[in-house]
């Protein structure tokens, strides 16, 4: 039993999907319409670069997500390989997009719109050295809990991804994240600062909880027999209804990735495919259970070798 993943920002890289551009006409049509409904070369951006706008956030979202679903479109319908058995599709937080559009609940220009409208939210609700991002590797959730809760006094930081264990990342002012670090230090807990323009996934994107509370109100989204799982509850979304309430609420919510895995897997999945950039959620899956086994698409020869 197989559930299919979307990985989330940071997996972005010049030139990703190329391969599958050059080669399929169903890839060309996807990027083209991304252009048309974006009104610039996302295009370009993504097969050239350069990197520095590619990493901005407000086109880092779309554009992942664009490759993500022209790989899923590929693999549906170049290589017949039925996705829609997977027992369940989900993502790490812009990556849950991609699992609702490939999951059938909204679609194509829809969902680059929304993305495109989403990253511009976030990275423009905090002014720009305001709050930031901190790794912690190394320690478990309930450890960092208590560390929190001990010292709110001293610094304030929420949880903004529960990505594995030993891997946990925090979100907050900087200058709250710089007495944070110093504390682990102390304690001999690793952290990094991550290169990050904003402080997702915690309260100080209220600005961007708005804005996407009044585009995801515009949107109506299809009925679905794919079961997809809430980066907010971990579980699968039982209510159509309830789903949009649950992606306004991820915006300043933790990612509970690790959790999501969990869960998954004790309903029976035993293995992963991971659909988009990179190897990141490959990763994270691996630390959770390494029993599982875990297929990242990348290229063709990826599909080629996938057996579901």
């Amino acid at each position: 039993m197989f559930s299919v993943i979307f990985p989330g920002q940071g997996s972005q890289m010049v030139g990703m999907g190329k391969e599958f551009f050059v080669k399929y006409e169903i890839v060309k049509k996807l990027f083209q319409e991304a252009n048309e409904v974006l009104n610039f070369d996302i295009s370009k951006m993504v097969l050239e670069g350069p990197k520095e706008n590619l990493d901005l956030t407000a086109n880092t979202q779309p554009a992942i997500f664009l490759v993500s679903y022209s790989i899923y479109r590929v693999i549906k319908e170049e290589f017949n390989l039925n996705l829609d058995d997977a027992k369940y599709f989900a993502g790490h937080s812009l990556g849950e997009y991609s699992a609702l559009s490939c999951a059938g609940y909204l679609d194509f220009k829809k969902t680059i719109k929304i993305l495109r409208v989403r990253g511009e939210a976030m990275q423009n609700s905090v002014p720009k050295g305001e709050g930031g991002m901190l790794a912690v590797l190394g320690t478990k959730i309930n450890e960092i809990e208590k560390i929190l809760r001990d010292n709110e006094k001293n610094f304030r930081a929420q949880i903004a991804n529960d990505n594995s264990d030993g891997q946990i990342v925090l979100s907050g002012q900087n200058t709250d994240l710089d007495h944070l670090s110093n504390f682990l230090k102390d304690k001999k807990i690793k952290n990094i600062k991550l290169p990050v323009s904003a402080p997702f996934h915690c309260n100080m994107m209220a600005k961007a909880t708005e804005i996407m509370r009044n585009e995801l109100d515009k949107i109506q989204f299809n009925e679905s027999k794919n079961k997809l799982i809430s980066n907010v509850t971990a579980n699968e979304v039982k209510d159509l209804k309830n789903l949009k309430n649950l992606l306004i609420s991820q915006i300043e919510k933790r990612v509970r990735w690790r959790e999501s895995i969990v869960n998954m897997i004790n309903s029976g999945v035993n293995e992963f495919i991971e659909i988009g950039p990179g190897k990141v959620l490959a990763g994270l899956v691996k630390r959770i259970d390494r029993n599982v086994k875990i297929t990242s698409i990348n290229n063709e020869s990826d599909i080629e070798s996938l057996k579901i």
